[in-house]
């Protein structure tokens, strides 16, 4: 157990390192493409269900005020920014609606990683990223349309159906499956972490190694705009709920919830709903630069618990 937990953690390092491997030779990741991408999203969000029971939802009634709050700040805060960044910066269309993708996307399994690193309050962290997604399925769909107008036409009800699909079923059935066989689940659970690490590490190579040449032609534009959406994500999450809380768990959780999304999911709806492949590239460097933030961010609480 030991191993899987040292795996997990080493969850930044190694989607950075194949990511690297990617752009050296694709060939090394661009196996894993077309369905098997969408099945490996499944595959997470199916992990993300096993770990769920009907009474974690319980925290969502003890504290509504601090899920609420992380929830309005994840809709609101990530997709401006990335509308915003996406003019500053110049971005192509293709680029832009990406970048406005992956910020309207909910929170990631791997925020709650980082939590757990960062010593930030993880059944919070785990409750956040479950009611996110389940309202991702309507807001993720209704953002991306709503923002993305002055590029192209985005067909929300495509990106509504494909959510729901990737999302609320694979959840829904790991929920189930945890009520009615819970001695299955218990075995398979802690398995599911390191399998989520793997299943994220190769949807990211992926991509990157599918788009190589535009990432080295014009990715310097789009990695400084990714740089900015979740840095800025992070802070503001962090500074807005430690005015309204002044409870330093709570905003290191909800910081980590607003700075990192599932990059998974936005890659999976920019390939299944765009025609243009280049649109699911910033899913793919957003996972790589949430994960190296979220490490820091862990390193950087973690030195301010030893100063206490």
């Amino acid at each position: 157990m030991k191993f899987i937990e040292l795996f997990t953690r080493s969850f930044p390092f190694l989607v950075t390192a194949c990511a690297l491997i990617a752009l050296i030779h694709p060939p090394s990741f661009t196996w894993f493409s077309g369905p098997w991408i969408t099945y490996g999203l499944g595959g997470i969000m199916l992990g993300m269900g096993l770990t769920l029971q009907w009474s974690d939802f319980k925290h969502v009634i003890k504290t509504p005020k601090w899920v609420l709050c992380g929830i309005l700040l994840q809709f609101t805060i990530m997709p401006f920014l990335g509308w915003v960044l996406g003019i500053l910066f110049q971005l192509p269309p293709f680029f832009a609606v990406g970048l406005i993708l992956v910020a309207s996307c909910p929170g990631g399994t791997a925020s709650n990683v980082i939590a757990y690193l960062a010593k930030a309050n993880v059944a919070l962290s785990v409750t956040m990223t479950t009611v996110s997604t389940l309202a991702a399925i309507i807001m993720t769909p209704l953002l991306t349309s709503y923002l993305s107008g002055s590029y192209l036409e985005v067909d929300a009800l495509g990106l509504f159906y494909s959510t729901l699909k990737v999302v609320l079923f694979p959840v829904a059935l790991g929920v189930i499956l945890n009520r009615f066989l819970p001695k299955v689940t218990h075995k398979i659970v802690p398995f599911a972490p390191p399998i989520a690490v793997i299943l994220i590490t190769l949807i990211v190579a992926s991509i990157i190694g599918q788009g190589k040449e535009i990432i080295l032609n014009s990715g310097i534009q789009l990695l400084g705009a990714i740089l900015i959406l979740h840095l800025l994500g992070f802070l503001l999450g962090y500074i807005v709920s430690k005015i309204i809380f002044k409870n330093e768990a709570v905003s290191r959780t909800i910081a980590i919830e607003v700075g990192m999304q599932n990059s998974g999911l936005g890659a999976v709806l920019a390939r299944e709903n765009f025609i243009n492949p280049a649109t699911a590239i910033p899913s793919a460097i957003s996972s790589l630069v949430h994960s190296i933030y979220g490490s820091i961010f862990a390193s950087i609480a973690n030195k301010f618990n030893n100063k206490k």
